[in-house]
């Protein structure tokens, strides 16, 4: 049975445009996956670790057939091909991969938390989200009306690496 799930991408470090390509190509090609809707990509200030560049993030839908803990070994294997080294909490990072949400599951392990956990905190997360999935709940609300309890006028689009990233998927 295939369930849709959302992740985010988010990356400050070499090319995240690139490695956000690679990523999407990465999950593209799985046979247990398909790959659904994409956001645009956005300009965001760093959260958490503040003294570090500012993030490229973007969201995307998919449908997969894999169980969550399996999707999530998977992103985390596509984090590692795209240079990812995790060396301190919330610091800058080639390539973020994060499960938001799948299906209408409600998961808490030490490992993976569906809904992500914080999810209505982080403007950069729900601004990509609320362009391609708005009316989802989410705790009962639904993202744009999360987005908009947690709106964050230094988040932007990016245009040019919105398309950047359609040529290089389409390459």
């Amino acid at each position: 049975m295939k369930v849709e799930a959302a992740l985010a991408f988010g990356g400050n470090l070499g090319d995240p445009v690139a490695a956000f390509a690679a990523a999407l190509q990465g999950l593209r090609d799985h046979p247990a996956i398909a790959l659904g809707r994409l956001s645009s990509i956005y300009r965001t200030p760093p959260w958490g670790k503040t003294d570090q560049p500012e993030f490229l993030n973007m969201a995307a839908l998919i449908e997969t057939s894999l169980p969550p803990q399996d999707l999530l070994a998977f992103c985390l294997e596509l984090e590692r091909a795209g240079g990812r080294e995790r060396r301190e909490r919330w610091g800058p990072r080639t390539l973020d991969i994060d499960i938001l949400t799948y299906g209408d599951a409600v998961i808490d392990q030490a490992r993976l938390q569906i809904p992500h956990p914080r999810i209505s905190e982080r403007a950069f997360v729900l601004t990509p989200l609320a362009e391609i999935l708005p009316q989802r709940l989410i705790g009962g609300r639904t993202v744009a009306d999360l987005l908009a309890a947690a709106a964050d006028e230094t988040i932007r689009r990016d245009d040019a690496a919105t398309d950047r990233l359609k040529v290089l998927l389409a390459g």
